[in-house]
Order: C-alpha cells, then structure tokens, then sequence
C-alpha cells in the first residue's frame, strides 16, 4: 500500500510531496492545535483558516472529489452537532421556528467547524504522505520505538487481516450461511474470534522472523535530517493560522 488512503495523490510530486515526513507530522499537528485554540466566536478566523487549508490542497493537487467522500468519518461529530442547540440550556433564539439555544448554538458550531478542519489537515497529510514513509518519520522524531514499530506491523498487515477477513467470509457464504441474518450472530462472532487468534499466530511468526534477521527493537531513522529550510517552508502554514488565533484572541 503506498498511501495512506488507497486512492489518494500521494504519488505526486508538487512541493508539499517532497517536504519530509517528519516536517508534515509536526506542521499538521500543531495546525490542528491551534484550530483548536482559536476562539469558537471568531468566526473570520475560521475563515483564514480554511483559506490556508484550501491553498495548500491547490498546490499539492488534491481535488474536492477526492476529500468529499472521505469527510464521511467525521458524521458522528455533525450528528452532535445538530443536536447541541435543542439539549443546552441557555438564552433561547428563535429560527425557521425551533426554539435553540444561544450556548447550544456556538458550541454546534464550534465542533462542526473544528472537526472539519482537522479532518481535512488529516487528509491533506494521508494524502500526500505515502504510508510506508510515516514510521521513519516518527522514528526521525524520537518518538517511542515500540509505537513506531506497532505502525509500521499494523500498515503492512493491514491488508493481509483484510483479506484473511474477506476469505473466511467467503468460506461461509459457500457453505450456505447468511452473514446478514440476525440469528447467525454466534457464528459470526466465532468467525471474529477465529480472526483475532489467525492474526495472534501470525503476529508471532513475523516477530520471530524479523529477530532472527536481527530486528532489535526499533525502526531504524532512515534518511538525512530535514533541512532548516524545509522546517521553515513546511511550519509556514501553522505559523500563519497560529498568528490568526492570536489576532483572533485580541480581538475578542
């Protein structure tokens, strides 16, 4: 798998692609915090903000039909969202009829609009960030080892649970069995159960073979360092929405 979501333009090569790894990690992550930070009332803040998302989806190439189906994870929060206005207490507001709360209200937004911003930072980061390139970029940040070897064990064998999951499904719907029927129920959590114990001895397996080729533990920080102009391109972004929630906060 060369992406982190099957699909995505990763394989391009516009000038956010070639920024390292570990440049895009940190640059998305301190975005997202400070979407966070930036205060739910300042609305035009939120504005600049998807303003800076928008412009670097234009310079990495990635298109709205590409990201649109893929906002879908974040419907649990909207559904929140759309829910929040009737159950706050508050002062009330009156619109096309309903009752809301004023509270309500700018806490709906304040998710609905926080959410979609950091799902789409995510996104932008999966989509031109190849999968395979992500552990060493932890790694290159010093982080832990052992989540950077849990990652790297849980991107290759993703596939192969999938279609381990996908063969025993198949074995069932040739023996006659109807997955779909709520009195197969049992069956389908010992086939869930048989999975669990496949992937258990699997994980077994390839641990012991990657010790006898002399795996120690760690992902190897493959690679040179990023360059100061590579931080300094990269972090510009987060620079910019961090001056927004200053300025937003001052003004408030």
């Amino acid at each position: 798998m060369t992406t982190a979501l099957r699909g995505g333009p990763a394989r391009a090569t516009t000038a956010v692609h070639r920024l390292p790894t570990e440049v895009k990690i940190v640059a998305a992550t301190a975005f997202v915090f400070v979407v966070v930070a930036t205060p739910r009332e300042a609305m035009w803040a939120f504005a600049l903000h998807f303003a800076v998302v928008a412009a670097i989806c234009v310079l990495a190439g990635i298109r709205c039909a590409w990201l649109a189906p893929r906002m879908s994870i974040e419907t649990p929060f909207v559904a929140l969202a759309v829910l929040l206005p009737f159950a706050e207490a508050g002062d009330r507001v009156g619109v096309l009829g309903f009752s809301l709360s004023v509270p309500g209200l700018y806490a709906a937004w304040g998710i609905l609009v926080k959410g979609t911003l950091g799902v789409l930072v995510s996104l932008v980061l999966a989509a031109t960030t190849p999968a395979q390139d992500l552990p060493a970029g932890l790694a290159r940040l010093r982080v832990p080892a052992l989540l950077t070897t849990v990652a790297v064990l849980m991107l290759r064998y993703l596939e192969l649970l999938a279609a381990e999951a996908n063969r025993m499904h198949r074995a069932r719907i040739s023996r006659g069995d109807d997955p779909r029927t709520l009195h197969r129920i049992g069956a389908t959590a010992r086939g869930i159960g048989g999975l669990f114990v496949r992937a258990y001895e699997r994980g077994e397996r390839v641990h012991l073979a990657m010790l006898s080729r002399g795996f120690t533990g760690a992902v190897p920080a493959s690679g040179p360092p990023a360059t100061a102009m590579a931080w300094t391109a990269g972090l510009l972004p987060a620079a910019v929405a961090g001056a927004v929630c200053a300025a937003a906060w001052v003004t408030a």
